[in-house]
């Protein structure tokens, strides 16, 4: 158990400011702090003592809001590890991720109950029980020592079982000291805030950072488009992914005149706009900024490091299809077959203070993630003579190979989505006894665009841009595309899809 120096820049900000703007109206860090002073005594009560070294997990059903953000700080008062949960997850999910966190107690939001979780959860208690003023119900828990893990967050899954990753308070600290300086984060930043609150992109890299910087997060309880733009004339900061972006764009489209003006303003008078959690699309890219007057900044994260690299916060800095260099503290390396190579492409190993410490009662996960204290993410990419860093995709998904090449389906699926009739479209490889892997795009057409997504018509019009060796060898076309809860394609839901349904249209 060890000081916290992430709750002691929680406690050191100003108590008049307002920390979060919800539904409910503005509240500010001498009632957060309260209330979680409260709560961390009640849950004093809730988790048992003996817990052993990693603190008791307490899990968070809990809607986006002050009420999260006083949940969240009440369990790290109490010694404990916060498990962030999606309201969206049904209840088998939920239930799985309760049990692999071993977890003592749920706190959820009320009308977020699940009765019929099915497993043998010791507690569960309300946000209402939590924040009531009576008397506290347990001994006063002390605020001075604490569980060096602060949250366990899962992974999404896109490419296996999700895993707890431990993320200590130092780790986060650092990494929102790290986002407030790259990034320009102070008092002054308003953050419209729309991301889920169950995910690295959400908490450590959007809420925590405003928040210590000592601004003000605007929490949506969940993304609609018309609401977000209308939102970003009284906000100068917003963070998404390439899903947001692209149904802000629709519904930009679908708009008037006079209304596409006023979010055309709102949009252009941000400070900052980020892109992350998947690759933003070119074309997305270059829509934002006739409208916006900037591109988005990309990064590279992950639930096991935070932010890695960043594009920088000056406009004339950033590059379409870049995540830019290591931000300072990380070190980064690329691995290939034959060892380091400058500029790749290789595999992308990174160390510095804010990676992770462990997977949650995973050691063989761990020791496999680990090469000394160098993380291997699993991501391809290739550093370009400025340093600057140009992703390729999952080495165990987004690289392919067909017919002796190696493929980056990020790149394909970059070429395929500038044609008119494509909305969205996942580039993978099927097994293939000839080709190794056979690639074959599963596409989303635009409205009433179908019959162009056809290979017949697409295939030629690829090849004028592509080499033909990586020309996908089938098209099919999908009403959606499977993703996760912050808009990532989940690909080997895809895969399994094109298996259950056969590829037609071959080449």
């Amino acid at each position: 158990m060890t000081s916290s120096p992430l709750l002691a820049a929680v406690d050191g900000l100003p108590a008049q400011s307002v920390a979060v703007t919800d539904d409910r109206g503005e509240h500010r860090w001498e009632a957060l702090r309260s209330r979680s002073t409260r709560g961390a005594s009640r849950l004093g009560q809730l988790a048992p003592q003996d817990h052993g070294p990693d603190g008791p997990r307490v899990g968070m059903l809990v809607a986006p809001g002050a009420d999260w953000v006083a949940v969240w700080l009440s369990i790290l008062r109490a010694g404990g590890i916060a498990v962030p949960l999606s309201p969206a997850y049904p209840d088998r999910e939920i239930a799985s991720l309760l049990t692999d966190a071993d977890a003592s107690a749920l706190v959820v939001s009320p009308g977020l109950e699940r009765p019929d979780l099915g497993i043998d959860l010791p507690q569960t208690t309300t946000t209402e029980v939590l924040a009531k003023r009576s008397a506290p119900l347990a001994h006063p828990v002390s605020t001075s020592r604490h569980s060096d893990t602060a949250m366990l967050l899962y992974t999404s899954g896109t490419t296996g079982r999700p895993k707890g990753v431990r993320l200590t308070h130092d780790a986060l600290l650092h990494q929102a000291q790290l986002l407030q300086r790259a990034w320009k984060l102070g008092p002054s930043t308003v953050l419209l805030h729309a991301l889920p609150l169950h995910h690295m992109h959400g908490v450590a890299i959007a809420l925590l950072p405003c928040l210590l910087a000592g601004g003000r997060a605007v929490l949506h309880p969940r993304f609609e488009a018309t609401r977000v733009w209308e939102g970003l004339s009284r906000a100068n900061t917003f963070m998404g992914v390439p899903t947001m972006y692209h149904r802000l764009l629709g519904t930009f489209d679908e708009a008037d005149e006079a209304t596409r003006k006023g979010w055309a303003k709102g949009a252009a008078n941000l400070a900052l706009a980020t892109s992350g959690s998947a690759a933003l699309p070119a074309r997305q890219a270059g829509r934002w900024r006739a409208i916006a007057g900037t591109i988005p900044l990309e990064r590279y994260g992950m639930t096991e490091i935070g932010v890695g690299c960043s594009n920088p916060h000056a406009v004339n800095g950033r590059q379409v299809g870049s995540v830019g260099p290591p931000l300072p503290t990380f070190e980064l390396r690329l691995i290939t077959d034959d060892g380091d190579s400058q500029q790749g492409p290789g595999e992308v190993w990174l160390r510095g203070p804010s990676i992770f410490t462990a997977y949650w009662r995973r050691p063989d996960a761990t020791a496999e993630a680990f090469s000394g204290d160098w993380f291997k993410t699993g991501d391809t990419a290739e550093r370009a003579d400025d340093g600057t860093l140009r992703l390729l995709g999952r080495t165990s998904i987004d690289i392919l190979k067909s017919g002796g090449y190696k493929l980056s389906a990020l790149e394909i699926e970059e070429v395929l989505r500038e044609h008119d009739a494509v909305s969205d479209v996942a580039v993978v490889g099927l097994p293939d006894q000839i080709w190794g892997q056979r690639v074959v795009a599963a596409v989303v057409s635009r409205p009433g665009q179908a019959a162009a997504c056809c290979g017949e018509l697409l295939r030629p019009w690829a090849k004028e841009r592509l080499a033909a060796y990586k020309v996908p060898r089938a098209f099919v076309v999908m009403d959606a595309l499977p993703t996760n809860a912050v808009g990532k394609v989940v690909k080997p839901a895809v895969i399994k899809l094109l298996l259950a349904q056969g590829t037609a249209d071959e080449a």
